[in-house]
């Protein structure tokens, strides 16, 4: 009898293959049909920022600002992402953003756990599980292996800017689906 005749039947008497149920666990994982959050009124979505950008006007002595990207909570811990593009293999993160984000993370580790990761990312679509983005977790750059450069090291810039330039090439490269695991796995560590 061949192995698809005994699979068919197994099927039919509701017997588990374990590798094979694994493989199709694997690939329903990997097909990502769709996301599992969307916006159902984008006209609404669009006026709720535009009216937010109102509040924000000349004359005032506050600019800037920023938001978190993705900021998830499970059991008291903590998961934030914050998502740059590459331009010229490297992401821009002003530095105003960072030292929050270098607080943020440094209180929330007094009292529970944080992982704060920084997302670059080309024009991709995040819909297809091995698509290619890269990252770096805090404690990297507050150990010194990212480097925090204000200039750029290739290009001939004038001066400082008020903001990190992070080259691509100190990054980690990962997979979609691999960040997906990584968000899994802190959200069952916290359990």
């Amino acid at each position: 009898m061949s192995d698809e005749v005994r699979d068919l039947i197994d099927t039919l008497y509701e017997k588990e293959n374990p590798i094979q149920t694994q493989q199709i666990t694997k690939q329903m994982n990997r097909k990502s049909p769709k996301a599992k959050y969307q916006i159902f009124d984008e006209s609404e979505f669009t006026r709720g920022r535009e009216v937010l950008g109102d509040l924000i006007v000349h004359g005032m002595i506050a600019s800037g600002g920023t938001d978190i990207d993705w900021l998830i909570e499970h059991r008291g811990g903590f998961i934030i992402l914050e998502f740059k593009g590459f331009h010229n293999d490297k992401i821009n993160i002003a530095k105003g953003q960072m030292i929050a984000y270098e607080k943020l993370h440094e209180k929330l580790n007094m009292a529970t756990k944080c992982y704060l990761y920084v997302v670059g990312c080309d024009d991709i679509d995040f819909s297809n599980p091995d698509s290619t983005i890269w990252i770096f977790e805090m404690n990297q750059w507050k150990s010194g292996a990212i480097p925090k450069n204000t200039t750029d090291i290739y290009e001939n810039d004038v001066g400082k800017q008020n903001k990190f330039i992070v080259y691509r090439e100190y990054m980690n490269e990962i997979s979609v689906e691999k960040l997906r695991d990584l968000v899994d796995s802190h959200w069952k560590e916290f359990e």
